[in-house]
């Protein structure tokens, strides 16, 4: 316990920094499209949406990835035509739309905008599949105009006609800031050019959700071999949302982004002048009132610092910081000691 103490100056002794760390996460269709034989997908009895992991997910070192469910707004023309759960898809629907695009201003619960501009109105994604990823995965966010999925939009999955690739190109020089949820893009297709009004989806980066039109599959086919290949408003009004999951996750080719974990540091400058911290108040420091590491009385005294600690204003030990080796100080030398604290 120390009995003297340095007061820390908040404008010269502290700084605080931010740093954005990221990695890069690479997502095999395989995984999602049967390389253990589906094991490694969850079904549930609510029957609302499916969960992908990437062992089979009874295995104790299994892995949620993402969950993948569909859904469609009240006033799409598939809410009046659709014979299988369609209270649960407009649940979903409903459900994604409040916490990612919010209420309007009659209290009313806003639809997916292609292209972002929610109070001009515009194109809206009435029918769409979603696509949510793991904590696990996209950590504090996904990192901006990294995301991109392939998908199979034509044929058989067991022979393609169609590979569609789906990124958010130019987002990290422009993306979204109005939905409750936090920051998102635009989703397009293609591989690099950007069009006004050919958004196919969103995708928001700190809920790591990803919403695809239904339209993408609209004019082609959604089925997976083992089903019958039909368009995606067949399936939307006459399948449930568990066969529209697995029939989206057997087109799924790749999936990949970067992750971003943001790293916040407080950096503290300890500092030790010449005449300060030469003496320790360890107890083995003295014999017989004698300093221990002075030959003779006309030696400097010297002490060896191990430890740092940092006492908030009632003295009270808060955070403590260990030096790799001894460091001697004595009243020849000054010392600043760098001491990070990463949150």
């Amino acid at each position: 316990m120390a009995t003297t103490f340095k007061t820390l100056n908040s404008a010269n002794d502290v700084a605080s920094t931010r740093t954005l760390l990221h990695e890069a996460i690479p997502l095999t269709g395989t995984i999602a499209s049967g390389t253990y034989s589906d094991a490694n997908i969850k079904t549930y009895s609510h029957g609302m949406f499916e969960s992908v992991y990437d062992y089979p997910y009874l295995s104790s070192s299994a892995n949620h990835i993402f969950d993948i469910t569909t859904g469609y707004a009240s006033n799409s023309s598939l809410s009046s035509s659709a014979s299988v759960q369609n209270s649960k898809k407009l649940n979903i629907y409903s459900q994604m739309a409040q916490v990612l695009v919010g209420y309007d201003a009659t209290g009313s619960i806003q639809s997916f905008d292609r292209d972002g501009d929610i109070a001009d109105g515009g194109d809206k994604i009435n029918e769409a599949i979603f696509v949510n990823f793991s904590r696990l995965l996209t950590k504090d966010e996904m990192k901006k105009g990294s995301f991109t999925m392939s998908v199979l939009t034509a044929g058989a999955t067991t022979a393609p006609s169609t590979i569609m690739t789906i990124a958010d190109h130019g987002a990290a020089d422009s993306y979204k800031v109005n939905s409750p949820a936090g920051e998102y893009g635009i989703l397009y297709t293609g591989s690099s050019p950007i069009v006004a009004g050919t958004g196919v989806g969103l995708i928001y980066y700190q809920a790591g959700v990803a919403v695809l039109t239904g339209s993408v599959f609209a004019a082609s086919q959604l089925g997976n071999g083992a089903l019958v290949d039909t368009g995606f408003s067949a399936m939307a009004t006459g399948s449930n949302i568990e066969m529209m999951a697995d029939s989206f996750r057997n087109r799924l080719q790749n999936i990949s982004f970067n992750n971003t974990v943001e790293l916040n540091s407080t950096v503290y400058f300890c500092r030790a002048s010449h005449n300060e911290f030469n003496y320790s108040n360890n107890p083995t420091y003295l014999s017989d009132s004698q300093i221990r590491v002075k030959n003779s009385t006309t030696d400097n005294p010297v002490s060896y610092v191990t430890t740092v600690g940092l006492y908030s204003s009632d003295n009270e030990l808060l955070a403590v910081a260990k030096l790799s080796e001894p460091l001697k100080k004595d009243p020849s030398t000054e010392v600043t000691l760098r001491v990070r604290l990463d949150f």
